[in-house]
């Protein structure tokens, strides 16, 4: 099996919610004839009528599966309320959180053996299998009181960025696990390929770049001598006939196809090799929140919350410098990644213009510039006073009025309501400390 037919049934398996379910049927199934075959062994029977045992079961089965569709219609409403209200680009995130998926998959299996086992009952009620359909019934009932607990709390915008955040760090840690330090400079980047590529490779799809196989390109170059480029970003677009991959010092032995086969190309981003996925989903729930239909700057403040936190991550990670080299420095792939410059931009730029008009917002952002200068390395530094600078403009030309212009450059961390920095407070009324 290649990496990339690999690589789309594993996402295809995160993604799906109907997967769980259906072996929870399969287990029910089987649970019932296994605990039949226990039953008749034992001689184990209840002390009951038929009649008054199907009837009981009856109950839980057609309850069941009332249950399985209202929890169905729930998530679907869930799904589309966050999209409308957050952003489109959260949905397969919805879709692949496990515990919903587990709930889904005991709510299917406890209504396949209460079925199975109506129709099982013939001329008398197994003990065990009786009682297990009948305990098994009101710990669903519990589990289903959880799973609209756990629905309710989703839909809060706190609770989806900060979900979005964790699985930003996580990938920011996995594609970028060096840290930095002060002595550090910023990496170099890729040294430009000279002399034109004796081969060039085009891509047969269309659709976004969603990941890489990075060490099966490094033990085909290594094994062909050759240097491959990489020609997209993950998260870029690529149409059919598009570049894909440029082979320089070719011996001519590579597979087209084996090559294609290394890049997995989807119809949306994720967030499996792709740290910017994060922060663009993040910046899309604030520009959402900060949008005249909706106006709701607590919600974009939020999400500078979480972005702070991924800048300081970011900032202090040794980015990728977007080539891999044999142990003697003969360079083997070149591949493009986001410095930190694309980071810092995507973070900033849209919630700045869509937020200029909101004190809120302008102090939060100013508050988190500020702190990231304080906190990161000095090479770090740069960018961020960039940013500051047309902050401050951005603010000058909103805010016409001296008293809000004063009020709106002022760094908050709750972004109105908490305490203005020490030093901010003192430049205003001009005393020194």
């Amino acid at each position: 099996m290649s990496w990339l037919t690999r690589y789309h049934t594993r996402l295809y398996l995160r993604y799906s919610m109907w997967i769980f379910p259906a072996v929870g049927i399969l287990v029910g199934w089987l649970a019932l004839a296994i605990m039949i075959q226990i039953d008749r062994a034992m001689g184990w029977q209840m002390n009951i009528g038929l009649d008054t045992a199907r009837l009981i079961i009856a109950t839980i089965t057609g309850s069941m599966f009332s249950l399985v569709a209202l929890v169905s219609s729930a998530l679907l409403v869930a799904v589309q309320l966050a999209s409308s209200q957050l952003t489109p680009r959260i949905i397969t995130l919805l879709y692949r959180n496990r515990t919903r998926k587990i709930a889904l998959a005991i709510f299917a299996f406890t209504f396949t053996f209460s079925l199975s086992l109506l129709v099982r009952l013939e001329t008398s009620v197994p003990l065990l299998t009786g009682y297990f359909a009948a305990y098994s019934f009101l710990l669903t009932l519990i589990l289903f009181l959880y799973f609209i607990d756990n629905i309710g709390k989703t839909l809060r915008p706190s609770t989806i960025l900060d979900s979005v955040a964790h699985g930003g760090r996580q990938v920011i840690e996995s594609v970028y696990p060096q840290p930095v330090s002060e002595n550090d400079s910023a990496p170099a980047s890729p040294a430009l390929l000279s002399g034109g590529a004796a081969l060039t490779i085009p891509s047969t799809e269309d659709g976004v770049v969603l990941a890489f196989d990075l060490k099966g390109l490094v033990t085909t170059a290594e094994r062909s001598r050759c240097l491959i480029e990489l020609v997209p970003q993950v998260g870029d677009f690529v149409a059919a006939g598009d570049p894909l991959f440029r082979i320089y010092e070719s011996n001519g032995e590579l597979s087209h196809e084996a090559l294609r086969n290394s890049v997995a190309i989807g119809r949306e981003r994720t967030l499996e090799q792709d740290p910017m996925f994060a922060l663009r989903v993040i910046v899309d729930i604030a520009s959402k929140a900060l949008s005249p239909a909706i106006n709701d700057p607590t919600t974009a403040v939020i999400a500078i919350d979480q972005l702070h936190q991924l800048l300081r991550d970011i900032g202090r990670r040794q980015l990728d410098d977007g080539m891999e080299t044999t142990s003697d420095g003969r360079v083997l792939l070149v591949y493009r990644t986001p410095n930190w410059e694309d980071f810092v931009s995507l973070a900033v730029t849209e919630i700045r213009q869509y937020g200029a008009t909101s004190i809120q917002v302008t102090r939060r952002l100013q508050a988190m510039l500020d702190n990231l200068i304080e906190t990161l390395p000095e090479f770090r530094r740069p960018v961020l006073e960039e940013e500051l600078a047309l902050l401050s403009g951005t603010i000058k030309r909103t805010f016409v009025d001296p008293e809000e212009r004063d009020r709106a450059s002022i760094a908050d961390l709750q972004g109105v309501g908490g305490r203005a920095s020490l030093s901010r407070r003192m430049e205003r009324f001009a005393l020194k400390p």
